[in-house]
């Protein structure tokens, strides 16, 4: 009698796991059922009633949000703050940054950026530098007191040699930098400031090379004129008194001899 009430109740219990089973399973093919690709939301190509999109457009990013037991998908152009969007060939997707109180990161475990009033140190954020470290100039980025901080290179200036701008070929361009903050003010320690490279045009005269040469051949010019002027003179002298030697001359008489 036992025996019989013993098989009864197994027959009783498998017959209701069956028909869970059968719920369950019902159950699944409804959902699997209601993931259409038509009636989505702009940038959805795959979507759910239950989960919201299920799959976005290429060029879109995936975003989960948690509502209750939840996650319920959404498209989007760029991920939010405190996201990081990674690419994949399947689909991008927006994943949480694990740094508190991070607005963006380079990977999960490496903040570039905190929010507003925190200092960014080595991927993390702080309410205050660490020990031994200060903000740098103008950004809330902790940098050792011992590093130098350099402004970017200015653009390079006009090629010149020997402080002139003409009557060369070849000289030498120069750029700068500034020092922004250097270990206790001595910027001896800092690297160059400044930095030249060769620099080739096209030889031309200096104004005043030209002023100066146009000078000096009109001297050589005006010397040469009256030079020319006097030699000229000289010879119109030495014509006029060879004329008036000749005018002046004595011919001596040859005395006659006696008769005989």
């Amino acid at each position: 009698m036992q025996l019989g009430l013993f098989l009864v109740v197994v027959f009783l219990s498998l017959m209701d796991l069956t028909g869970s089973s059968k719920v369950v399973k019902g159950k699944r093919q409804r959902r699997i059922s209601t993931e259409v690709s038509h009636g989505c939301a702009k940038g959805c190509d795959l979507c759910s009633e239950f989960n919201g999109c299920l799959k976005c457009s290429p060029k879109l990013f995936i975003l989960l949000e948690r509502n209750d037991i939840r996650q319920i998908g959404i498209c989007l152009p760029s991920c939010p703050l405190g996201y990081l969007g990674v690419r994949n060939p399947d689909m991008n997707k927006c994943i949480k940054c694990k740094i508190e109180n991070c607005e963006a990161c380079f990977s999960r475990n490496f903040c570039t950026k905190c929010k507003e009033g925190l200092y960014l140190h080595k991927g993390r954020c702080y309410s205050t530098c660490p020990e031994g470290y200060t903000a740098a100039s103008g950004t809330m980025e902790c940098s050792s007191p011992a590093q130098c901080e350099l402004s970017e290179w200015g653009p390079w200036g006009p090629c010149a040699k020997k402080r002139k701008l003409c009557g060369f070929k070849k000289g030498n361009e120069e750029r700068s930098r500034k020092v922004l903050q250097a270990p206790s003010g001595d910027v001896s320690v800092c690297p160059a400031t400044t930095e030249l490279r060769r620099c080739t045009v096209q030889k031309n005269q200096c104004p005043e090379g030209k002023r100066k040469r146009k000078e000096e051949q009109e001297k050589r010019d005006n010397t040469n004129g009256n030079r020319n002027q006097k030699d000229t003179k000289d010879a119109k002298s030495g014509t006029k008194r060879r004329k008036g030697q000749q005018r002046g001359t004595v011919v001596p008489m040859t005395p006659a001899s006696p008769a005989q």
